[in-house]
């Protein structure tokens, strides 16, 4: 369903002719300083006046309409600020100035909103990171950055984008999901919920693995809201997302290349760093790179209880790319010391999956239990078994235990937490 309402075919040629005249006679330095009502009340008054200067018959609809819009290429996002308005839609994505798609519900949808050129595209793209003191232009054609209510941007430009400027904006809500939420959505069962709170709870080390728009970050989100308020947290990201309420949370950013390429700082910094900060936990946004190294070691030297995310589309795949990750540090780590590695920090791997129909399950629930020779031994206690598509094109299937209880189960009950023992009985809950 689109959120921009029809108008008559000539109102774009009315509305650009008045608005260039409207933004030369904006005092905008003065206009920035002015209560938001009092500005409105000026553009409306002026945009008024255009209209009867160049003979344009707008209805008093069209004229609300064009004073919105020119208040929102000032203080907002242009043609998109309509769309971040709407709280149904998780994504943006501008494929050049021309086409403007979200995604609702997890299905993708093309808006009739439009920008004026690349020009007008690129202005808006400016206007976003510069507010996180970042910089886009032909010497650095893309970059991460976060808007003020904490929607993840990315964007690049040519010569790397062939066709012009192209910007996703991944939204989230004003309130992050719960766990409530997540059992009412079906993308998860009560059950798991309280393992994993007891995980939590326990200072198990958690990884969430997924693909890009499963909804790493959102169970992210919930898994930390299990931490004590009285434990000191240490957030690293590449653009800070995560939305943690706790008392005591130190966050920390990623930083790129200045215009003659230094002055970056990369996660590994960061982690290296953040371990001199006495965290009780810490929680790294994604790992994707040599950072893992410093993340694996962290977690083997006394700081239990850390979670962080990454791109896989198995519990397996994600152990697979942690070991690739860790051999991108180049320090020439034998594979078995790696694994070893791994095996001896990790705890659980959570898979999340946005399926065919675009809703999202934890597909798996899986649990890291040693070596056995020169592999990494996994078992799943919890799985999403996918039965088939109806007739909607929804997609069919059950989460179901395992019957297996986990090795960690011990560490659970040394730690006050009870989980009654039919929780891990072999059962089955159709979606």
């Amino acid at each position: 369903m689109d959120t921009i309402s029809p108008v008559r075919s000539d109102y774009s040629k009315i509305k650009v002719e008045i608005h260039h005249k409207l933004i030369q006679r904006l005092d905008l330095e003065r206009i920035n300083q002015l209560d938001r009502n009092r500005v409105k009340t000026e553009v409306a008054e002026m945009v008024a006046t255009l209209a009867a200067e160049e003979n344009a018959p707008m209805t008093l609809l069209e004229r609300e309409r064009l004073a919105q819009e020119v208040l929102d290429e000032v203080f907002g996002l242009g043609p998109l600020e309509p769309l971040m308005k709407d709280h149904t839609i998780s994504d943006i994505l501008v494929n050049t100035y021309k086409n403007i798609y979200i995604e609702r519900n997890g299905l993708l949808e093309r808006t009739s909103a439009t920008f004026r050129n690349d020009q007008h595209l690129m202005s808006i793209i400016d206007r976003i990171v510069s507010a996180v003191g970042r910089r886009i232009d032909e010497s650095s054609p893309m970059v991460d950055a976060r808007l003020a209510d904490g929607s993840r941007v990315n964007a690049i430009i040519p010569p790397l984008a062939i066709d012009g400027p192209c910007l996703s904006i991944r939204r989230f809500g004003r309130d992050p999901l719960t766990a409530n939420d997540l059992i009412q959505n079906e993308s998860i069962t009560a059950k798991m919920v309280d393992l994993l709170r007891g995980c939590v709870y326990s200072r198990l080390n958690v990884l969430v693995s997924g693909g890009t728009g499963a909804g790493k970050t959102t169970l992210l989100n919930v898994l930390s809201s299990f931490i004590s308020n009285r434990e000191r947290i240490v957030t690293i990201e590449d653009a800070a997302e995560l939305q943690l309420h706790q008392e005591h949370v130190v966050r920390l950013e990623t930083r790129p290349p200045n215009v003659e390429g230094k002055g970056a700082v990369r996660q590994r910094q960061l982690v290296i760093n953040c371990l001199r900060m006495r965290p009780d936990r810490i929680i790294v946004g994604e790992v994707r790179g040599e950072e893992a190294l410093d993340m694996l070691q962290a977690m083997n030297t006394g700081h239990d209880g850390s979670l962080t995310t990454i791109h896989a589309n198995s519990p397996r795949d994600a152990l697979a790319r942690l070991e690739t990750m860790v051999a991108m540090a180049n320090l020439n780590i034998p594979e078995s010391a790696i694994r070893r590695q791994i095996a001896s920090a990790l705890d659980v791997v959570v898979q999340v999956t946005r399926l065919s129909d675009g809703r999202r399950r934890v597909t798996n629930l899986s649990e890291v239990t040693g070596m056995e020779g020169e592999v990494v031994t996994m078992q799943d206690i919890f799985v999403y078994k996918k039965m088939g598509i109806g007739e909607n094109g929804e997609v069919l299937g059950k989460f179901m235990s395992t019957g297996i209880r986990p090795k960690f189960a011990e560490r659970l009950v040394t730690s006050g937490i009870q989980l009654p023992a039919a929780m891990f009985e072999q059962t089955e809950s159709v979606y």
